[in-house]
């Protein structure tokens, strides 16, 4: 019987020397290695000798099993290693490499930005506001009454008799007076709700960028060069604008800014940008500022309109179809 365990062990070792690769690798466990393998049997066998042989058939089963493991172990390390040093030398180093998908901002986050480095060379700092407002801050301390048609419910995104959507940034101007007295320089980027009726100018939701300037002595002559400098930095040295008289409850007087628009054909025709004015001295009562010591000025414009103005964007919802095709030109 150990003459059996002998002959076992060199076939096993002569098997071997034949593998190649990882398929008749497996193989070879199989038939000797395995649970119903040659060698592991080899083991089972023990039982049958003699009482006065097992101890040396024991011996020999187990010294057989362990040094044809070893083999085959160090094998399957030698052949690992052997496919990934061919793996390598298939690469070619010298092809151009997988581009990766890099993202980039949205065309209305780069239009903020670039707005906000353009008011930040003029000295103003930037303030930020909750998108859901109280009726104070987005009406009352604004000087719109109860009775003003600004208020309706079909205008506005009401969460509750008190609470909504704020339908401007003007807000940001009330929340930065309550907490900061003169002088004041500021602008207040963000998002605003109003439920327009969709088209290619309007959409219900849409950003706003909100100046406010308080001080004693400021003048209309100081609001119509700063915003002369801001369009002809963002826009170019040759663009048109223009101010139309407007009315709104928180400035007084008040102005529409309109920028001259030229669509591919060469017609032409104004686009409303936002609004300006004088700050109403009711608003400066509201949050305790001295109106007789202190005057202001403040305009809204819309940043997606500047955007489309500049970039020649002719429908506001493109903006936001998320159209990879429409997005990446910018």
């Amino acid at each position: 019987m150990p003459e059996r365990f002998e002959e076992i062990s060199k076939v096993a070792f002569a098997d071997l020397k034949k593998v190649t690769d990882k398929a008749s690798l497996e193989d070879f466990r199989i038939k000797y290695l395995a649970r119903k393998g040659r060698i592991t049997q080899m083991l089972t066998q023990i039982g049958q000798f003699p009482p006065d042989q097992k101890p040396a058939a024991g011996q020999l089963a187990n010294k057989i099993k362990k040094e044809v493991t070893e083999a085959f172990q160090k094998l399957k390390k030698n052949l690992a290693e052997a496919d990934q040093t061919k793996s390598q030398q298939l690469i070619d180093v010298t092809l151009p490499g997988i581009p990766t998908g890099v993202g980039k901002m949205h065309v209305i986050t780069q239009t903020t930005s670039e707005l906000l480095e353009i008011f930040g060379r003029m000295g103003f700092a930037v303030a930020y506001g909750p998108e859901v407002e109280d009726d104070w801050h987005n009406f009352v301390a604004l000087n719109i009454g109860p009775e003003h048609p600004a208020r309706d419910p079909a205008d506005n995104f009401y969460i509750d008799d008190k609470t909504l959507l704020r339908s401007q940034t003007s807000t940001i101007q009330i929340r930065v007076m309550e907490h900061k007295k003169p002088p004041i320089r500021v602008v207040a980027p963000g998002r605003v709700y109003r439920p327009d009726t969709v088209d290619a100018t309007h959409m219900y939701m849409f950003h706003q960028l909100e100046a406010l300037v308080v001080d004693e002595g400021v003048s209309m002559v100081d609001m119509k060069t700063t915003i002369d400098q801001f369009i002809h930095a963002f826009f170019g040295a040759d663009t048109k604008w223009r101010f139309r008289p407007s009315f709104f409850p928180f400035t007084e007087p008040s102005a529409e800014v309109d920028l001259l628009w030229v669509d591919k054909s060469g017609s032409e025709s104004w686009i409303e940008m936002g609004g300006c004015g004088m700050v109403d001295p009711n608003v400066f009562d509201a949050v305790g500022i001295d109106s007789e010591k202190y005057t202001g000025w403040a305009f809204g414009f819309g940043i997606d309109r500047l955007a489309m103005r500049k970039y020649g964007i002719t429908d506001i919802r493109l903006l936001f179809e998320n159209d990879l095709r429409f997005l990446r030109q910018f």
